[in-house]
């Protein structure tokens, strides 16, 4: 009888919360928080998660400049986004004495170029962009992008559905920065991945795991959280770190410059960066997570698999995405170009 009575009152009283207008309305990633956590948030903070989701990060920048940051009190910007969205006065500045948690964040993955010091941003997960390929199907040696233009892989290839992911793979065969502002560069990629389109079946930014594990793709790029988390149902997955160059990023919290409920936002992410919460994220989700201290929490498994942990060395050669102000405008003319097939 006890028990009923314990459990009843915990209803009552989570409910009085949701009823008092504790409300947070979250804006991130397909696939990118655990439902775990949330229960674990509103269970003990009372406030309640209305949770939406985007597969893109051109998908959620355009709804919040719709919308002025209005109906949103948290988002989940990815690198380059996150100066974009601050110069476009789309973001609140964080207000870190209500964050007590983010001392347990690595300082080496802290004030970045496209936030220095942190005044917009708190990283969330940080992860690559590299190559995956079925090992039952691919006997080629992958160790290059460029494997991707061979002709057996006609029809068999995954690509992200991001536009700079795409057009970085292209620029760093050529020798050129990522993050090229130049028109000349920008079309040379063009052209060679005009030459890789009779290959791609695909373009998935919404779960790239599927078409692997279900057969559609055999080779392309990936995500390095979604290859591990795929290993686990197809130990064939394989996940390549390309000799020219990764792809780096990490996606941060950000709050929208006019969202309603900026406390229960701080709240949320100081929980999040509690190393027991940071290590449930990581595990689920699998890609890195930047907090210092949820790592020592992880499974030496999870710690040590390079798939999610990649070593100093890749780091330093890989190159972080950065925001290329009115050059978009370039990237996404000829990325339309391309997918049209002109």
């Amino acid at each position: 009888m006890k028990i009923f009575q314990i459990i009843a009152l915990t209803l009552v009283m989570t409910v009085s919360a949701f009823a008092a207008g504790k409300e947070l309305y979250l804006y991130n990633w397909s696939e990118y928080m655990p439902e775990e956590v949330i229960q674990k948030f509103q269970k003990e903070t009372g406030i309640k998660v209305i949770y939406n989701t985007y597969d893109s990060n051109e998908a959620m920048y355009a709804k919040v400049k719709l919308i002025s940051g209005k109906g949103y009190d948290l988002i989940v910007p990815s690198t380059y986004y996150v100066s974009k969205m601050k110069k476009e006065n789309l973001l609140a500045r964080i207000d870190k004495s209500k964050i007590s948690n983010f001392k347990n964040l690595e300082k080496s993955l802290l004030n970045k170029p496209y936030d220095p010091g942190n005044d917009y941003s708190v990283p969330y997960l940080w992860g690559s962009t590299g190559i995956s390929y079925n090992a039952d199907k691919v006997k080629d040696k992958v160790d290059s992008w460029s494997v991707l233009w061979k002709p057996q892989y006609k029809g068999k290839i995954l690509l992200t559905d991001d536009v700079r992911e795409v057009f970085q793979m292209a620029l760093v065969q050529l020798g050129y920065s990522g993050n090229t502002i130049k028109e000349a560069e920008i079309k040379a990629a063009y052209e060679l991945l005009r030459k890789l389109m009779p290959s791609v079946r695909t373009f998935n930014s919404e779960s790239p795991k599927v078409p692997y594990i279900n057969g559609e793709v055999t080779i392309g790029m990936n995500w390095n959280g979604e290859a591990f988390l795929a290993q686990e149902e197809m130990p064939s997955m394989r996940y390549v770190y390309p000799k020219e160059g990764v792809i780096l990023w990490m996606d941060n919290f950000a709050i929208p410059k006019n969202a309603k409920n900026i406390n229960e936002a701080h709240t949320f992410i100081n929980f999040v960066l509690r190393p027991d919460i940071a290590k449930i994220i990581s595990e689920e989700i699998g890609y890195a997570t930047p907090n210092r201290e949820g790592k020592k929490l992880l499974d030496e498994e999870v710690r040590n698999n390079p798939t999610s942990y990649p070593s100093e060395a890749i780091v330093a050669k890989g190159e972080f995405q950065e925001d290329v102000g009115d050059a978009i405008l370039i990237y996404e003319k000829y990325w339309e170009m391309l997918k049209t097939g002109k």
